[in-house]
């Protein structure tokens, strides 16, 4: 199924249950107030939200048009939002672009950072920045929603903890970053509010396309109406949802409604583009010895979308403009 947020004047907002062709969504408040509600009490309200979800396709049950502009982001607020790197294309590359070696653990132990998640993003909220001297970047990324999840769980019984699947723009302040991680106490500044997809869906609803604990899709990312990215989110994800799940486990447990994100996806093979502009102009770099890509600027434009088997927009798409203020 697919579920979303009505903007309501609330923080949370109101749960949706949305059509799958992403045509029309119907109310779900009287089974759960929000989807942090729904997730709380998952065992119980799910399959009811799956009757909805067949009610909806059917015909059967009241229902409005589709209007991404009345959505916020499906989780508004989350109890945890922790982001890895699990494409280790992408940490080798911006490693060398602040001239600094991957750590020798790169392929057996996955980099995660945890973020805010006070606010997260609707889908088409405004980027907003105080500087563009900041380095306005997008990352295109994949996430997932998690059930309460107990400490130590293991890679190979992960799967029963993923709720939810949906998008991610992690939105990164590219200057900010190296004066930050030089103090060697990871990201703050540089991490500001994070963007998510109109939808989010059960993982049955990729069909075949979720397999180990990875999205075997191709995600498209625009800069300004131009296609710049169509990277393949499965092969190339070394570390999968599961394997970065047992490792933030190690320690502590999680609880519903915790949001866990894949990192920028990224390829080998340039010819499948980018999912940040870090990566093309660290491209640059090594091709022509200094990036001429610029950042993100005032009225700049990034939207990201992925599709599924039958061609179909599976989460809606990010469409976000960037907006450099002082307010």
């Amino acid at each position: 199924m697919k579920l979303a947020t009505l903007r309501n004047g609330t923080r949370d907002g109101s749960l949706l249950v949305v059509k799958k062709d992403l045509t029309a969504w119907t109310s779900a408040a009287h089974l759960a107030p929000s989807l942090q509600a729904a997730l709380d009490a998952w065992d119980v309200v799910a399959p009811k939200l799956q009757a909805l979800a067949a009610e909806l396709e059917a015909g059967t049950v009241k229902s409005e048009p589709y209007d991404v502009t009345k959505l916020l982001a499906p989780l508004p607020r989350a109890y945890e939002w922790v982001d890895g790197s699990a494409y280790l294309n992408h940490v080798i590359l911006v490693r060398k672009a602040r001239k600094a070696e991957p750590p020798a653990t790169l392929k057996t132990d996955p980099l995660v950072y945890q973020g805010g998640s006070s606010e997260m993003l609707a889908p088409t909220q405004d980027i907003v920045a105080r500087d563009e001297k900041f380095g306005v970047d997008f990352e295109s990324e994949v996430a997932v929603v998690l059930g309460d999840t107990p400490m130590g769980t293991k890679a190979s019984d992960a799967g029963k903890y993923v709720r939810l699947v949906m998008l991610v723009n992690d939105v990164t302040l590219r200057n900010l970053i190296p004066d930050e991680l030089a103090k060697g106490f990871g990201f703050f500044q540089g991490k500001p509010a994070t963007a998510f997809s109109p939808v989010a869906v059960t993982p049955d609803e990729l069909g075949a396309a979720w397999k180990d604990g990875r999205v075997h899709l191709t995600l498209q990312t625009w800069l300004n109406g131009t296609l710049v990215g169509d990277t393949h989110a499965g092969p190339e994800m070394h570390f999968s949802f599961f394997d970065l799940l047992q490792h933030i486990t190690k320690t502590r447990r999680f609880t519903a409604g915790t949001i866990l994100g894949s990192g920028t996806v990224s390829n080998e093979d340039r010819a499948r583009g980018i999912s940040c502009l870090a990566e093309i102009r660290m491209i640059e770099t090594i091709d022509a010895g200094a990036p001429k890509t610029p950042f993100m600027k005032h009225g700049d434009r990034v939207e990201i979308e992925m599709k599924g088997l039958d061609g179909h927009s599976i989460f809606g798409r990010i469409d976000q403009k960037v907006r450099i203020t002082n307010e």
